[in-house]
């Protein structure tokens, strides 16, 4: 198929369908498989599915928060194609091609718990007051093979016919082991207009971190992320493996996160951090950071196998500490021009919504510079001794402390919290709910 221009209307040559699909509040793609034929009628009217799909489980599963999908009849919703991202789909067997949505109600209105218009509440709140967020977003994955018994395990890299389980964090020869997946993921995400800005080995087996570019609209930052990660997944199947965004897949190795780099320009895009008076704007930012860590929790780490994820010596903060050039704080400032001065967030689980990560941070630095905060001192050194035992450490207690929150819910949709709280509490009974392997070796 030949390439798509922005035009939504356009399909690529050759086009035989069109998958259409929203980012769910797990940053999951949730959507219809299109006839190309289809497709002039789904521009025009939208795409017709279920609204609660933007509100099923990490599993697909109906959970029915505030009784939307269940005591309300399951309503349709409209998914209509956004500009700029119809793109065709590399991987793909057939000749297909793409389109994320953003998703209406019935009366046309933008549906209030897509995680967009969620983050889009946050952003405009910024914009409003001259903050100018710049943002991008690092995800770290795992190739994932099976060994004899069907079980998830890292893919062991093959050099000279011996599989080469280590880890080895910056270790190019580890991108060169995996070049074949490698080279085709960057030529996916070219072809989809999507902004890689680099790719190194991590410190698992077989575990990656795909880096992408700065830029100044943080709605689309998040749709890249989304787009990224289903590149991903689809290539590697494509090769006949698994790439998995799971937070701690393997309790030996190393845990996935989201990075997230954010900085405030003005409105000329110069770097406010940098500029004159900037460390006491960033000092501000952190601080918001700060103040929001604990009511953030559950929207940084939604499952209960996420919380695996902070452990001392895993370069996952315990504390809300923060430093310059320093990883073993929860926000580090890198080494930088004045240009590029900025934060890295560096709390949330690969698996979460990019969308609502992004709204939550974003909330933060507003807070915290709008109303002046000042931030701990920084930390030089080694932090990972730090440990504040007022921060969650499990789903429940994140969820709590998001829905009682007294700062970061008027961020959001009025009732979101809950229904968030409401979807997570009843994915996680549904896990408990079923025998673990491990309970046999425990209890029977």
């Amino acid at each position: 198929m030949s390439q798509p221009d922005n035009d939504i209307a356009t399909l690529p040559t050759g086009t035989a369908f069109v998958d259409a699909f929203v980012a769910d509040v797990s940053g999951q793609i949730r959507g219809k498989r299109l006839l190309a034929s289809a497709w002039p009628g789904a521009v025009r009217d939208g795409v017709a599915f279920s609204a609660s799909a933007l509100i099923l489980d990490a599993h697909g599963g109906s959970q029915g928060p505030l009784g939307l999908g269940t005591l309300d009849g399951d309503p349709d919703g409209k998914g209509f194609p956004l500009p700029g991202m119809l793109h065709a789909v590399p991987w793909a067997r057939e000749a297909v091609a793409q389109c994320l949505l953003s998703m209406r109600d019935g009366q046309g209105k933008p549906l209030w718990f897509d995680p967009r218009e969620v983050l889009r509440g946050v952003v405009e709140r910024c914009r409003a007051d001259g903050l100018f967020p710049v943002v991008s977003c690092e995800l770290e994955f795992y190739l994932v093979g099976a060994d004899q018994a069907g079980r998830p395990v890292p893919m062991a890299a093959q050099r000279g016919g011996v599989a080469r389980a280590g880890g080895g964090h910056l270790c190019l020869q580890n991108l060169e082991d995996f070049a074949p997946f490698l080279h085709g993921l960057h030529a996916a995400m070219a072809a989809q207009g999507i902004p890689g800005d680099g790719l190194v080995s991590e410190y698992g087996p077989g575990q990656f971190e795909l880096n992408l570019m700065h830029g100044p609209d943080p709605i689309l930052a998040a749709d890249h992320a989304v787009l990224q990660k289903r590149a991903t997944q689809g290539v590697a199947a494509r090769q006949g493996f698994r790439a998995s965004f799971m937070a701690k897949p393997f309790a030996a190795h190393a845990g996935s996160g989201l990075h997230v780099h954010v900085s405030l320009v003005d409105e000329h895009g110069r770097n406010r951090f940098g500029a004159p008076g900037g460390e006491a704007l960033l000092g501000h930012a952190v601080a918001g950071m700060q103040a929001l860590h604990g009511q953030s929790m559950a929207l940084f780490a939604p499952s209960f196998s996420a919380y695996r994820r902070y452990r001392a010596g895993s370069f996952v903060a315990l504390s809300s500490a923060w430093g310059e050039d320093n990883r073993s704080v929860a926000f580090r400032v890198p080494r930088s021009g004045p240009s590029a001065r900025r934060i890295e967030h560096r709390l949330a689980a690969a698996d979460a919504s990019p969308h609502l990560v992004l709204a939550a941070i974003l909330a933060a630095i507003h807070h915290g510079v709008t109303q002046s905060l000042r931030p701990t001192e920084p930390v030089h050194g080694n932090a990972d001794g730090r440990e504040d035992a007022s921060l969650p450490r499990d789903i429940f207690s994140a969820l709590h402390a998001f829905e009682t929150g007294a700062i970061l819910p008027a961020y959001l949709p009025a009732q979101f919290p809950r229904l968030f709280a409401e979807l997570r509490r009843a994915e996680t009974a549904s896990l408990f709910a079923q025998v673990q392997p491990a309970e046999y070796d425990f209890y029977i």
